[in-house]
């Protein structure tokens, strides 16, 4: 008889997250091959960093980004629009009970690293870390 596990964790379910990362591929190829009935949208070239999907897995929230970053602000709505037919589509694609509930947020992981990089590229930053590792090293 199997028993019943339940996730207690903090973060992400094994189902979740390969059901997330089934979700971005099948997605990705879609927006890829231009498959939705919207001109608009098949001019835009859209990457999919990331879907992380609820407990439930009735709810998939994509992390996406227009190619260079360009046409951020009409990115969004073209994928809200078009949302039920993407939502076929991977519902197609995929052997899931239900085909989950898919919300477009812009993915900022890019804007994050370049904040990143521009904060360890000062001077005073620099030299901050390069004390602590010598005090670490001590």
């Amino acid at each position: 008889m199997a028993k019943n596990i339940h996730h207690t964790g903090a973060g992400p379910s094994q189902r979740q997250l390969r059901v997330g990362e089934l979700i971005r591929r099948t997605l990705s190829d879609v927006l890829n091959r231009g498959d939705i009935h919207d001109p608009d949208l098949n001019r835009m070239s859209i990457t999919v960093g990331e879907v992380r999907v609820s407990p439930d897995l009735k709810i998939a929230t994509a992390y996406v980004l227009p190619l260079g970053g360009q046409g951020r602000e009409e990115a969004l709505p073209l994928l809200r629009r078009n949302k039920g037919e993407l939502r076929r589509a991977i519902s197609k694609q995929m052997a899931l009970k239900y085909a989950p509930d898919l919300r477009f947020v812009l993915d900022e992981t890019f804007d994050r690293m370049d904040e990143t990089r521009r904060l360890l590229s000062q001077e005073n930053v620099r030299r901050d870390v390069e004390q602590r590792r010598d005090d670490e090293e001590e």
